[in-house]
């Protein structure tokens, strides 16, 4: 299938131009430093780091910092923060200006229950008027561009995204992101692309739509849906890290990137393996890089004893010298 909908367009954010409007979704212990240059390397608009809470990542708690180290000297690159205290957004802004980030995102949109208890995350949309103040300190703290990310609502008796979209921009957010589902639906059903549209109607600046958007054609359709300026893709991405710029060949006339079959599919992966292990240490790399693994053999069709085998394996040795056997099937196909 091919189709075009526009020529290669960029939203620019001040000094930071996002060329094709197509962006990697950061999702938490998924979207690490290894794999977001994946993505990248085959082309990417932007990337959007894990969330890092705010107050432990000022106080330095282990691992936080790490989450973040993505690339706060790399081009289209932005640092998701979270909280509920305007203190802590804001000095964790500071600190993230302070090492290059190009970009800082706000975390209205996590579902997570440890998240939303802590009154961060959607739990904000329940409170837009603190939600403001947050969003206010993060803006008036630094001189990098704020963008917001968020859901439709908290429930379907609570759809306020564009009260909340109107208010952000008035104080100072450049661009949002609307997954189209509210707190309470977590992750079931289907994205609803037609409700952005209220969003994007009410407001001026740039709305990217997210959510359910796993390839060209559903992103084609997210866009007409939403009238949105751009998508943003996350769970779509698992296994197929060159799903990002398919979308944005088939529908801003980027180059098609070459996805990578036989041998160098195995190399990929083995090359994702070994760039977890080195930025985690082996331990934790190993148990990180189980998930990954596990999408790419759901992309390869691997036999389940052999998946097992390759994800139970103790050492790394072992995982590389099996690799070409579990993604054989995809490598035939």
């Amino acid at each position: 299938m091919s189709y075009l909908l526009t020529e290669t367009t960029a939203i620019i954010l001040d000094n930071v131009r996002l060329q094709p409007p197509v962006a990697l979704a950061p999702l938490a212990g998924i979207t690490d430093l290894p794999f977001r240059q994946l993505v990248a390397s085959f082309g990417v608009g932007w990337v959007v780091s894990e969330m890092v809470a705010s107050q432990e990542m000022v106080q330095a708690k282990p691992g936080v910092r790490e989450r973040a180290e993505l690339g706060y000297d790399q081009q289209g690159t932005a640092v998701q923060i979270a909280g509920r205290e305007a203190y802590w957004m804001a000095e964790a802004a500071r600190m993230i200006e302070a090492n290059g980030a190009a970009m800082i995102d706000i975390n209205m949109g996590c579902p997570a229950k440890k998240v939303t208890n802590g009154y961060s995350g959607s739990a904000l949309l329940r409170d837009p008027d603190h939600a403001l103040r947050l969003i206010e300190a993060v803006v008036n703290a630094v001189k990098l561009p704020v963008t917001l990310k968020t859901r439709l609502g908290w429930d379907h008796d609570c759809l306020n995204a564009a009260d909340v979209a109107r208010r952000a921009q008035d104080a100072g957010i450049r661009l949002v992101t609307i997954h189209g589902r509210t707190r309470c639906q977590f992750y079931k059903g289907a994205a609803d692309w037609r409700a952005i549209r209220e969003i994007k109607q009410a407001v001026s600046i740039p709305v990217i739509a997210n959510g359910d958007i796993t390839g060209p054609e559903a992103a084609k359709q997210a866009l007409a849906l939403s009238g949105a300026d751009g998508v943003m893709i996350g769970r779509g991405a698992q296994g197929r890290p060159w799903v990002l710029a398919q979308v944005a060949a088939r529908l801003h006339g980027t180059k098609m990137p070459v996805i990578p079959q036989g041998a160098d599919f195995i190399d990929m992966v083995g090359a994702h393996y070994s760039a977890m292990l080195s930025f985690y240490g082996l331990d934790l790399g190993r148990r990180v890089a189980r998930k990954h693994l596990g999408w790419y053999m759901d992309e390869a069709g691997t036999p389940a004893g052999l998946r097992k085998a390759i994800l139970t394996h103790h050492t790394p040795d072992a995982v590389l010298r099996d690799l070409a056997d579990a993604l054989a099937m995809r490598v035939a196909a």
